[in-house]
């Protein structure tokens, strides 16, 4: 059967525009370990379950098939999902006047509909041979940032780094919700290695500038680091287990499993105070088996936060990891719990605290670096949360550590401690220090020691967990092999919780 000529045009055309850039960029992605665009695509959505817009965009011009960009509506386990994608075979998949209204208008979709985006990144940014057309104007570029802005805490936006994110376009990622990154592949930077040269003489790497594992280290860009375009997706996959598909939906639910075999709490969690111990082993000993999602793990490593299943339903955790640090909260500590405290509150997601924190660091180095104002900020996405909270001393909690992890003061709904805890301005030896410092230093050398040992223990009676029980600073004791159970309990009874606030226009929140 002859087919109608112009069908037969459609069908040819839609073929090529398919197919993305020439050959010899298809290859390169090879060598480099990437998948071209729609590949990647057809890993992250269901089978045949994609709607693409714009598919013909600047189809007139034979070297820009689509623009360089993929956008539409699909399905992922079900579930409604808006992209945008760079196809890095066109033009390096960087930014036409086409592209950017694609993806402006999918961004508007994404709004309309209530469903979550992800923004698949593999692009050399603006193309700067059209920059009137794509940097400046009304609906050009800035448009997407500021959408961007507008969408969140509304929708999930998920950032998924293949490839290059330089200058403008590098801040999609940091508008976004969570940020994958392949180790090897992924970059982000607002000037290339040899632009910095040229404008400031500094001599540097792609890596040690705008490198994934350097963003997902150091400068916190990035919060989930990969191996592999596979992993990213499946990351990706995962992280929207968790998530509604917008702030007004209720979060997905599973089966309930038990928490995976190990040793009991009171085994984990040792006695004395300054011996440091692993926090994720007491976390797998309270969440579901195979539930934990963790979130800027070689970030601020001294902080562990990450999304986990109790019973089947979702709650982000907060916890003070000693075996780094000590469990000090350092410049970063609170950023990276801030902006997960944020996100938690957005999409309704409660919050449990673990702590196990001698306090902020102090000394003239974190000082200069603004520990009071990064320090600051921990405290004010806590006291703004609206979800349910619960707070579980499981070791130590010192000065404003215990304001930093859900204390008594800060919207709690419940302040929980084990046996082993112990809440006080500072511990027993710092303490005795402060005080009695020029005391100790007109005694005699031999009777110092039992001087100190003396105090400290009238220190310790002072802050008793049973005495700071009594004074109801603290809402109940529970036993080592009680934790799951009582927070389940306690979360399930919270679920109807409703706060009021102060009626404002915005808070000025340090930053």
């Amino acid at each position: 059967m002859q087919l109608r000529k112009d069908y037969q045009k459609y069908l040819s055309e839609k073929e090529r525009i398919i197919k993305g850039g020439r050959e010899k960029y298809h290859k390169q992605n090879e060598e480099q370990g990437k998948l071209f665009v729609r590949e990647r695509l057809e890993m992250l959505f269901d089978p045949n379950s994609i709607v693409e817009d714009g598919l013909f965009a600047n189809n007139l011009d034979p070297s820009l098939p689509a623009d360089g960009s993929v956008t539409g509506i699909g399905e992922i386990n079900g579930r409604t999902v808006c992209f945008l994608a760079a196809d890095s075979t066109v033009k390096a998949g960087s930014w036409g006047p086409k592209s950017v209204e694609k993806n402006i208008r999918i961004q508007e979709k994404a709004a309309e509909l209530k469903v979550p985006i992800i923004y698949l990144i593999d692009s050399a940014g603006g193309r700067i041979t059209e920059q009137l057309n794509v940097f400046p104007g009304k609906r050009q570029g800035g448009k997407i940032f500021y959408n961007q802005v507008q969408l969140s805490g509304v929708i999930p936006q998920i950032t998924i780094l293949f490839g290059p994110s330089p200058a403008g376009s590098a801040y999609v990622p940091a508008f976004s919700d969570l940020v994958i990154m392949v180790d090897g592949n992924s970059s982000a930077y607002l000037g290339s290695p040899r632009m910095v040269e040229m404008a400031i003489g500094e001599k540097t790497t792609m890596d040690e500038m705008g490198g994934a594992r350097m963003h997902c280290s150091v400068s916190g860009l990035g919060d989930v680091l990969v191996d592999s375009e596979e992993e990213a997706i499946d990351a990706c996959k995962r992280y929207l287990g968790y998530m509604p598909q917008s702030w007004k939906d209720c979060l997905p639910v599973e089966n309930g499993v038990d928490p995976v075999s190990g040793r009991d709490v009171k085994d984990i969690v040792p006695l004395n105070e300054n011996t440091p111990f692993d926090m994720y082993e007491l976390i797998d000993q309270v969440i579901d088996e195979g539930s934990w999602f963790e979130y800027k793990k070689l970030f601020a490593p001294e902080l562990i936060t990450g999304f986990a299943r109790l019973n089947g339903e979702v709650k982000g955790i907060i916890a003070n990891q000693s075996k780094v640090k000590g469990g000090t909260l350092f410049v970063d500590s609170p950023d990276k719990a801030a902006r997960f405290v944020m996100i938690c509150n957005a999409y309704n997601i409660p919050l449990l605290y673990l702590s196990d924190v001698p306090g902020y660091m102090i000394g003239s180095k974190v000082e200069q670096s603004g520990i009071i104002r990064h320090g600051a900020k921990m405290i004010s996405a806590l006291s703004e949360s609206t979800v349910p909270i619960i707070s579980l001393v499981v070791r130590k909690c010192y000065g404003a550590g215990l304001y930093a992890m859900a204390g008594p003061a800060f919207g709690s709904d419940v302040v929980l401690a084990l046996p082993s805890a112990q809440i006080a301005i500072m511990g027993p030896q710092a303490a005795v220090n402060a005080v009695y410092y020029n005391k100790i230093q007109e005694l005699p050398e031999d009777e110092r020691a039992a001087f100190i040992d003396e105090k400290r223990n009238e220190y310790l009676q002072d802050v008793n967990l049973f005495k700071v029980a009594s004074e109801l600073i603290i809402d109940d004791i529970v036993g080592f092999d009680d934790i799951r159970t009582e927070v389940i309990r306690r979360f399930k009874f919270y679920k109807t919780k409703s706060v009021m606030k102060y009626e404002k226009r915005n808070a000025v929140h340090p930053v």
